[in-house]
């Protein structure tokens, strides 16, 4: 099944209901005030991007978003798939677009946080594959046991912290 990777608004109906869905997940598998996921009003930010990935069809498979932390350092938010769009290389598509993005607009850094638990593990894997290592704390990031936060240098010929 061919998709397409372009630029979404969140205050879209199925950008919407997947938004939802992520953060119902998220919730799902995070103790309360440890969710670091963006709602559809977060990713109308100025400092947000937010893409998606669709079907030949114009079905929204997957979300992700890029958010400008300086001019050389970017974090990945709010990357997910529909359940339905799982294992088939959707979120790697989305990833690489999001990196791509971050690559044409100069950044050096690519940041992200995500949960340590094990509905997460598919996520670090992704982001391993990638090359992202686990840093310490970015941002308003804080040390705890339910996140663990991942980085990774672009253009770099190994990725480090």
């Amino acid at each position: 099944m061919a998709t397409l990777v372009g630029p979404e608004d969140p205050s879209s109906n199925d950008v919407r209901a997947l938004v939802e869905r992520h953060l119902a997940f998220a919730h799902g598998h995070t103790p309360p005030g440890h969710v670091h996921a963006l709602g559809h009003d977060g990713l109308a930010a100025a400092d947000i991007d937010c893409f998606g990935v669709r079907s030949a069809d114009g079905v929204l498979l997957a979300i992700g978003a890029v958010r400008m932390l300086d001019a050389s350092h970017a974090e990945i938010k709010s990357m997910h798939a529909a359940e339905a769009a799982r294992g088939r290389g959707i979120g790697r598509s989305m990833l690489d677009h999001l990196l791509d993005v971050a690559r044409v607009r100069g950044v050096i850094r690519v940041s992200l946080e995500t949960g340590t638990v094990a509905a997460f593990t598919p996520a670090r894997a992704l982001y391993r594959s990638a090359g992202f290592v686990e840093c310490p704390p970015f941002g308003a990031y804080t040390a705890n046991p339910n996140s663990i936060c991942m980085t990774l240098l672009l253009n770099a010929a190994s990725p480090e912290h």
